[in-house]
């Protein structure tokens, strides 16, 4: 796939994966647009990258992501390719759960729900661009989870299996589908609770490494420790998924 002229959404984009991926694809000569939720991330997001634009959006609630297709399309009509990075990580207990745990910010809805719907509405628009693509980040915690982060791992495996039978079913169309599966990145997802302990990888190694995946057409892009993760997985199910499928 060619990593210039495009014309990019990218999903909480003012910051971590998001912004690194915007600042990478603007540097290879793309148009680029990034939304979020808090305004003065994104103001803080093209201070430091004048080229990009930027939209309102709170991917939790449906209707701003129709707000937000609407927008987009009508303002970049050539736009060609959806990145769903938005997401929230939260650690749950459910010795002590209780029916709160998902008053505030649902990581099912945002991390999950959110890139269906998202995918589905851009779905009509992107079969009329050229070389469009859809690019989901899940985590190599979908493929090994971590126990005290029970949602979050769920909702990253949920995507995976999504992006796996969305790429099976839109073989028949022009419209590639990528898996951008970070392992832990120093970013505000989950910064503050590791303290002084590890923090991840630079969000910048998993921007490198998309860049170098899709201009390879490689639709798992996986980055530093995750692969091994991956490759656990895949090596079980690959050919499972594809006798399954075959007969469908």
């Amino acid at each position: 796939m060619k990593t210039s002229g495009n014309t990019i959404l990218i999903t909480g984009g003012a910051t971590g994966i998001g912004f690194a991926l915007a600042e990478a694809f603007v540097k290879a000569g793309n148009e680029v647009i990034i939304c979020g939720r808090r305004e003065s991330k994104l103001e803080e997001a093209k201070k430091k990258l004048p080229q990009l634009h930027t939209l309102i959006c709170d991917v939790e609630l449906p209707a701003e992501r129709v707000k937000l297709f609407k927008q987009s399309t009508s303002q970049f009509g050539k736009l060609n390719i959806l990145i769903n990075n938005a997401g929230i990580q939260k650690a749950h207990n459910f010795n002590n759960a209780d029916g709160d745990m998902f008053a505030d910010e649902n990581e099912i809805t945002i991390n999950l729900e959110a890139p269906i719907h998202l995918c589905a509405l851009f779905m009509e628009h992107l079969k009329k661009q050229a070389s469009p693509a859809i690019m989901n980040v899940s985590s190599g915690l979908g493929f090994v989870p971590l126990t005290f982060l029970p949602v979050y791992c769920a909702t990253k495996a949920g995507l995976h299996s999504f992006t796996k039978s969305l790429r099976h079913q839109l073989k028949i169309s022009n419209i590639k589908v990528f898996e951008i599966i970070p392992p832990t990145v120093d970013s505000e997802l989950d910064r503050g609770r590791r303290g002084n302990s590890y923090r991840g990888v630079p969000a910048t190694d998993v921007s490198d490494a998309t860049m170098i995946g899709i201009e390879k057409d490689e639709y798992e892009i996986t980055v530093g420790e995750s692969h091994k993760f991956v490759d656990a997985v895949r090596n079980a199910t690959e050919q499972a998924f594809q006798n399954m499928n075959s007969r469908h």
